[in-house]
């Protein structure tokens, strides 16, 4: 992954975000919101939303969208998705343990002796990955963590009584881990990914509303439900919105840690602004609108390359309705996938200006034709 001469980090103001805002980002950081039940979160994200929209709707599997100026016929997507992963209980032994599968990309590896939430009707029952102990483990007899290896323990003597706390086969389980800001500006967390990204979107209408922006354009932004098992929230709403425009913001992998391969990864860093992406999906008219206002407001950004496909929303948009003008903008993060995601707050800043300034840029006048 290429950097441009303008990637530096820059200086975070204090004041970016205001009480409120912080107060919903570790508010909805720490609300579980797994594959298939992103209600509570929708239901958070939305209240923060509301004060800065025209109006909104949630469609039928839960994807929420606010809307900026309804009436308006040429429309303009920014989206996040709001799922995480997370892990269905999937048989319970009639001695009391619990083993699982997953409910999107989970880390059968980062399993054993994390804290879970099962949430059932009853409420949450708190369990365990176990696992044994150094002490009784041989090079002889040693498992690796695998699917079929690893269990969840919630203290019950036999199937009998995990099922009068509420448990059953299909019941969710999610990491308990929440927000924590870190030394020199990173941000900790179970889930930035992507609830980050709804945080961003979510920031850009506080500012367009807060500066008292104009659109000459309907603005639909959405935060799409399912990504983690195959982007069906957004190939679900594209097909509603049918969007001129859909500019998506997900996470990337900062490739600086040890054990990360630039030459196959490329190359990104925390602290150095978001990543402007290359792909197949990403129309290359809106990729220059893009890159150009990014140089013009001195911000710093990253490049990054995807041979086939960018594995993110933008894929759904882009190839909905007939073709739909679509780009993303990713935001560097350290240890995909686990309980200690790490985002740098410089770079959510920078995602923010960047989406906003491009948003007053674009006009229906835009045009997207090649030839």
């Amino acid at each position: 992954m290429a950097k441009s001469k303008a990637s530096k980090a820059v200086k975070s103001k204090k004041d970016f975000f205001n009480a409120t805002s912080m107060e919903f980002i570790k508010t909805y950081l720490n609300n579980a919101s797994p594959t298939g039940y992103e209600a509570s979160g929708q239901k958070i994200w939305l209240d923060y939303l509301k004060p800065y929209i025209d109006t909104h709707f949630v469609d039928t599997y839960g994807t929420a969208v606010g809307v900026i100026n309804p009436d308006a016929p040429y429309k303009v997507v920014i989206e996040a998705h709001a799922d995480e992963i997370s892990w269905y209980v999937k048989y319970i032994t009639n001695d009391g343990f619990i083993h699982v599968c997953r409910n999107g990309g989970s880390d059968h590896q980062i399993a054993p002796s994390k804290r879970v939430n099962i949430h059932t009707k009853k409420g949450i029952v708190r369990g365990v990955f176990g696992w044994p102990a150094i002490h009784v483990r041989t090079p002889q007899n040693e498992k690796k963590p695998e699917i079929e290896t690893i269990w969840i323990d919630v203290h019950c003597k036999n199937k009998k009584e995990v099922e009068e706390l509420g448990i059953h086969v299909g019941c969710v389980c999610t990491f308990t881990e929440g927000f924590e800001e870190g030394n020199h500006g990173y941000w900790i967390a179970r889930a930035h990914d992507n609830r980050m990204g709804g945080i961003i979107i979510a920031e850009v209408a506080r500012l367009l509303r807060e500066n008292k922006k104009k659109l000459p354009f309907g603005l639909y932004i959405v935060n799409s439900v399912q990504e983690e098992v195959g982007l069906n929230g957004a190939t679900m709403i594209a097909q509603r919105i049918k969007p001129n425009v859909a500019i998506c913001t997900d996470v990337t992998h900062d490739t600086t840690t040890p054990m990360m391969s630039k030459p196959a990864q490329g190359e990104a860093t925390c602290g150095q602004g978001p990543v402007i992406s290359y792909a197949p999906a990403v129309h290359n008219i809106l990729l220059d609108i893009i890159l150009d206002t990014a140089k013009k407001n001195k911000i710093p950004h990253q490049l990054q390359a995807s041979s086939r496909f960018t594995g993110t929303d933008t894929d759904a948009f882009a190839f909905s309705n007939g073709g739909v003008p679509s780009a993303l903008i990713s935001l560097p993060l350290r240890y995909m996938h686990t309980t200690v995601e790490t985002v740098h707050k410089n770079d959510v800043e920078e995602c923010i200006k960047l989406m906003y300034e491009v948003l007053l840029k674009l006009t229906p006048k835009t045009s997207y034709q090649y030839l």
